[in-house]
């Protein structure tokens, strides 16, 4: 069978976990900062806070960022449930405003057009690992008070061009329109940890304070208490001392997934021109198939900087006389499997319960979801793989 999506894991990879478990330290030691180093350099810059996953780094960048209850967030409906439920978790109105039908990202014409007093950020999504129009929703948001998080949990290693003047070509998460952003490394991203996370932002108090929430709010370096002078039980602080000044969480990564991840970021760019590759061979095959449509692009040049996690095609199931049921099944029955990204989450139960969302809400949203099928692209694909899937897509649109 061959996943939509997978790991790739080789020799040197398992030798850095492997490195790991035979040192002093599995978690909360050197792996980490060195993870955080090397992402950084990555992006050419950035302070970047690792976590457990990526959601840990949604939930950190809402609270360092100071949204809270009577705060709205208004994010994409065409993204994992994560983007929108970290706004719920620190009390503010998650909200959605639809898509750009071409790129499947956050439309600034809607985003302004539907704009409410109260809210407070914008989370832009990549989606499938092109990048969201950041400089027109940054101009959006900035200009009414609201911080910008760059949901670039599909871009790792990503970039795009900018406008006439700052043409780039800019680095995912590393960018003049975002305040914070973040990353993931489940296994069907671009590289793994595992599963894992990164916040990234320039902001250094913003880094300083997620540093601190990630382990329980608690301060060790004597520089940064904030309490008595003393302790007030024993009069002294020892080396042992610590403070929780805030209610913070357990998000912290562990040495063992730091070491894979960096691992993995060594081979980062040779990912990333694997899956381009795969994407012009998919393009070139089913570019003109009738009732298929291949990925859109806001801007053509960014086709061959973009990092794409997902390979998403629009297909009219109604023209092709088949269900979207019936078209995956076929696939897997050719050894083929595909998926569904994303049932749009303005639509969800709870998202309905809650806040009264509905259908045609985001019309764009909701009629990319009933096209959409994301078919295989990981970079350890090989050329028989891709022309597997090549002739078995060709084979049910002949049929």
């Amino acid at each position: 069978m061959i996943p939509y999506g997978r790991q790739s894991i080789n020799e040197e990879d398992i030798a850095s976990v492997a490195a790991v478990l035979r040192s002093d330290w599995l978690t909360q030691g050197p792996a980490i900062p060195a993870f955080e180093d090397g992402f950084s350099r990555e992006l050419g810059g950035g302070h970047c806070v690792a976590t457990c996953n990526a959601t840990a780094a949604l939930h950190l960048a809402m609270v360092v960022a100071g949204i809270g209850p009577g705060d709205r967030v208004v994010t994409s409906p065409v993204t994992f449930l994560a983007s929108a439920n970290a706004a719920a978790y620190v009390g503010a109105t998650p909200d959605f405003c639809d898509i750009d039908p071409v790129s499947f990202t956050l439309d600034p014409e809607a985003l302004e057009r539907n704009w409410k007093d109260d809210t407070k950020a914008v989370v832009a999504v990549d989606y499938a690992g092109q990048a969201a129009n950041l400089p027109e929703i940054s101009r959006i948001a900035r200009e009414r008070g609201a911080v910008v998080i760059e949901d670039a949990c599909h871009g790792v290693g990503g970039a795009f061009f900018g406008p006439s003047g700052q043409p780039g070509p800019w680095k995912l998460g590393s960018n003049p329109w975002a305040d914070l952003a973040t990353f993931s490394f489940h296994p069907v991203k671009t590289m793994t940890s595992g599963e894992g996370g990164m916040l990234v932002t320039a902001n250094e108090e913003f880094a300083d304070r997620a540093r601190m929430l990630r382990s329980h709010g608690i301060v060790r370096s004597p520089d940064r208490f904030i309490g008595p002078a003393d302790c007030e039980v024993t009069g002294e602080k020892g080396s042992w001392f610590y403070e929780m000044q805030e209610l913070g969480f357990n998000y912290r990564l562990t040495d063992l997934q730091a070491a894979l991840g960096l691992s993995q970021l060594s081979r980062l760019q040779s990912f990333l021109g694997r899956r381009r590759e795969i994407v012009a061979a998919y393009n070139k095959a089913f570019d003109g198939l009738p009732g298929l449509s291949i990925p859109g692009m806001r801007d053509a040049r960014d086709a061959a900087v973009a990092s794409w996690h997902l390979y998403t095609v629009q297909i009219d199931f109604s023209d092709l006389g088949k269900s979207r049921t019936a078209v995956m099944g076929g696939l897997r029955e050719a050894g083929i499997g595909t998926q569904v990204l994303y049932i749009p989450v303005h639509l969800q139960p709870w998202y309905r319960r809650t806040f009264g969302y509905a259908p045609g809400k985001c019309p764009a949203a909701e009629e990319f979801y009933g096209r959409a099928l994301s078919l295989p692209l990981y970079s350890a694909m090989t050329d028989t793989d891709v022309d597997l899937v090549i002739q078995s897509v060709r084979r049910i649109f002949s049929n």
